[in-house]
């Protein structure tokens, strides 16, 4: 486990059920707040490695869960993107998913193989494929799915035939605010891994007149650095403080992959900062067209370039972008949640 979107959630629900028993895969105690100490790992945080490449671990994360079973309780919420779904409820006792999404490695293959070397993506290919028959069947087990966007809800209802209500994570937008004088760079926020896009964003930027300020890691890193240009900047993983101060000075922030929710983008517009993605996935849920960001047809270098250069030249009002970001907020989430596990406890 480690502290992103998805345990944001988490975080946030343990507000709601403070006595709530928190089960998880496995567990780095270091990287966590105070409230994820009492985390219950599972057999795999004694397998070496595991700790810091758990990802290679995923042939056994359907028996680490399925070896659990959760007693004594009025309701199991799972917060899934992969397996913890498969967790083990007593008869009778509701079980609501919180889903980022049906696990990708699964089903959208083709998108996914390039995290796998490339002499094992064979092997990989036929291993997901059981995965899926696996989580299809899982998923007919579940009580209620909750999605954190419409997009999210569409899978759920492609890939397991489930209806989901959707209930966007948590924004904190008591502290991304807006603020400072706006200035004439753009913000690319997020994993440098192939479907984020931060190479389009890279290459987007080629031979304009504005600087790119890129934030994150990953595996992409080093290839993105050696072929940038020079008014690209990598920054790495910069604090909170830091990354508000990037968002309120930022023309737009580029967004060109696909995302299931996209917190960066609700994160920016909360800063009063607009938002240029893709017309697909989570922006479809922040971005108004026009209002608060712009939607792309495609995403594609001319179309993102255009979009640069209308957002340099028409600046879109921050007070209007900012309100839009409060449907986002974290005391938002936390109703949504309590009102629908009550609902499914009561039923």
């Amino acid at each position: 486990m480690r502290y992103a979107g998805s345990e944001r959630c988490v975080a946030e629900m343990l507000r709601v059920f403070p006595d709530a028993r928190l089960l998880t895969t496995v567990v780095r105690p270091e990287a966590l707040p105070p409230e994820f100490a009492r985390a219950e790992a599972s057999f795999l945080q004694h397998v070496p490695g595991a700790v810091s490449s758990h990802e290679w671990l995923l042939p056994l994360m359907p028996a680490a869960w399925r070896t659990r079973t959760v007693r004594d309780v009025d309701v199991v919420i799972s917060s899934s993107h992969a397996c913890s779904n498969a967790v083990r409820v007593p008869p009778g006792v509701p079980h609501v998913s919180y889903c980022h999404t049906p696990m990708r490695y699964a089903w959208e293959f083709a998108s996914e193989a390039g995290r796998f070397p490339r002499g094992l993506r064979p092997a990989a290919r036929v291993g997901m494929a059981w995965f899926r028959r696996w989580d299809r069947k899982v998923a007919g087990h579940i009580t209620r799915f909750l999605a954190n966007s419409s997009a999210v809800a569409e899978r759920i209802e492609r890939f397991y035939g489930r209806s989901a209500r959707v209930v966007h994570p948590p924004v904190r937008t008591d502290f991304f605010t807006s603020g400072g004088e706006r200035g004439d760079s753009f913000v690319y926020v997020g994993r440098l891994v192939a479907y984020k896009r931060a190479d389009l964003a890279v290459e987007t930027f080629r031979g304009l007149p504005y600087e790119l300020v890129v934030v994150g890691t990953g595996p992409d890193g080093e290839s993105l650095r050696r072929a940038a240009p020079p008014n690209i900047r990598f920054v790495g993983d910069v604090s909170d403080e830091e990354l508000r101060r990037l968002y309120r000075e930022a023309a737009a922030v580029v967004a060109p992959g696909v995302e299931d929710f996209g917190i960066a983008m609700a994160e920016a517009q909360a800063c009063g900062t607009p938002v240029i993605a893709p017309n697909a996935g989570g922006a479809r849920d922040i971005v108004v067209d026009g209002v608060t960001g712009w939607l792309l047809d495609e995403a594609s270098i001319r179309e993102l370039r255009e979009a640069v250069r209308v957002a340099a030249g028409r600046p879109l009002v921050p007070g209007d972008i900012e309100r839009q970001a409060g449907r986002f907020s974290a005391e938002r989430f936390r109703e949504q949640i309590r009102n629908e596990i009550e609902e499914v406890v009561a039923g």
